[in-house]
């Protein structure tokens, strides 16, 4: 899809080239050759006359059994009831269809007259009001790496989050320095356009790291060799408590589903996994492993 054009397929043109491509001559050509095209004549000419009679929707006349009387006193709240009141008296009656959503929901949730445009009306959007962008990542890495590699007590989480500037050999250190860091907790590196390289040295990182609980790298551009690794890594770390690894730029497959579900039934020190499963299969799998590994650990906590 990044190729241009003429690398996409080989060439089949037989005729040589009459020069180079002069952009101007073409565009005044192009013009040229359209305004000496005859246009085509109408088979039937236009001249505005307007043929057969106008449609009037003929007045139905309703039957004795279908007429409907009612007491006076109705009869005349009914004549004198506004378009909003006669909104919410059709809310009430379970006559749906002859308002929006917002209409009916607000008619049977409200005890005050709210609906004020009436049953005839458009239907006009809600107002929301606008959110604003989240603030970029005020994350300084170098000064993060830094305190990653001296091992400070006071570093128990690392936040990369929405960085997506961040040179592959910065990372590469960051994840060499986690392997012997014993307090950092917790490592985000979302949506910062991680690929295989970088999957595959968190992978080495978690084989040593023994105090890393949380992980979480969705939203990147992991393929599913990179998730294989991390999940067969993950088998040999025995303080992962939550691992996040949903978002990827392209579904991972079935085998590497199949080994999610694998993995959560072999590590019960994984209690929360973010991951949205396509197949039944491993889905049911993975639901069950998860159950039975939060009950572990609230046995323990008992304990």
């Amino acid at each position: 899809m990044l190729l241009p054009a003429g690398l996409r397929q080989r060439d089949q043109t037989k005729k040589s080239p009459t020069g180079p491509l002069d952009r101007e001559a073409l565009l005044q050509y192009l013009e040229q050759q359209a305004l000496e095209v005859k246009e085509r004549d109408d088979l039937v000419p236009f001249t505005g006359e307007k043929k057969g009679k106008p449609y009037i929707q003929p007045k139905r006349e309703i039957p004795a059994e279908e007429q409907i009387t009612l007491e006076p006193e109705l009869e005349q709240a009914l004549a004198n009831a506004t378009d909003a009141e006669m909104c919410d008296i059709a809310a009430i009656l379970g006559m749906y269809t002859l308002m929006s959503n917002k209409q009916y929901y607000d008619a049977l949730c409200s005890g005050e007259i709210c609906n004020t445009e009436g049953i005839s009306s458009v239907v006009q959007p809600d107002k929301y009001k606008p959110v604003p962008d989240e603030p970029p990542n005020p994350t300084n890495i170098e000064e993060i790496l830094k305190r990653v590699q001296s091992n400070d007590k006071d570093l128990e989480e690392v936040n990369l989050n929405n960085i997506q500037d961040i040179p592959i050999p910065k990372l590469t250190e960051l994840c060499e320095a986690l392997k012997t860091n014993t307090y950092v907790q917790s490592l985000s590196l979302v949506a910062t356009k991680s690929g295989d390289p970088i999957a595959n040295v968190v992978a080495d990182m978690l084989r040593e790291n023994r105090s890393l609980q949380s992980l979480n790298i969705e939203s990147n551009f992991i393929s599913s060799t990179g998730l294989m690794a991390v999940l067969k890594a993950v088998r040999e770390n025995a303080t992962l408590t939550e691992l996040r690894v949903d978002n990827q730029r392209q579904w991972p497959g079935d085998a590497v589903e199949m080994e999610m579900a694998t993995v959560l039934e072999q590590c019960p020190s994984i209690v929360r996994f973010g991951y949205h499963f396509t197949q039944q299969g491993p889905r049911a799998r993975a639901a069950q492993a998860m159950t039975r590994n939060n009950e572990l650990r609230r046995q323990q906590k008992k304990r």
